[in-house]
């Protein structure tokens, strides 16, 4: 038969193994809950998806493209413009995006 005290210090140290555990658990859930804080943050600061964007060519190169504010295609070189900017820029020739078909939006085809 097993000594009641060393079964009692047996459990007394489960407890302590046990408690350390749970600390470090409430740690990673608290890391966790501060990064998706910052990641919400970040997605809140953002600005909002313009209606239009016309991507614009390498250096000071003309416009290339007319897009669907958020197209996924659009490069890293676009600005937002106004509707009226974006029928202008399709009348005035350039491109509409294939993918986002901001003509057919607009009303301007060909």
């Amino acid at each position: 038969m097993s000594d009641p005290s060393v079964r009692l210090a047996q459990l007394r140290f489960l407890e302590r193994v046990q408690l350390g555990d749970l600390e470090r658990t409430r740690r990673w859930i608290a890391d966790e809950e501060r990064r998706e804080a910052e990641r919400q943050r970040g997605v809140d600061a953002r600005p909002p998806t313009p209606d239009w964007v016309v991507e614009g060519g390498i250096g000071a190169g003309p416009p290339v493209y007319v897009h669907i504010g958020g197209c996924h295609m659009a490069g890293s070189r676009v600005h937002a413009v106004p509707r009226e900017a974006a029928v202008r820029a399709l009348v005035d020739g350039v491109e509409a995006c294939p993918h986002c078909r901001p003509d057919t939006e607009l009303g301007v085809l060909d």
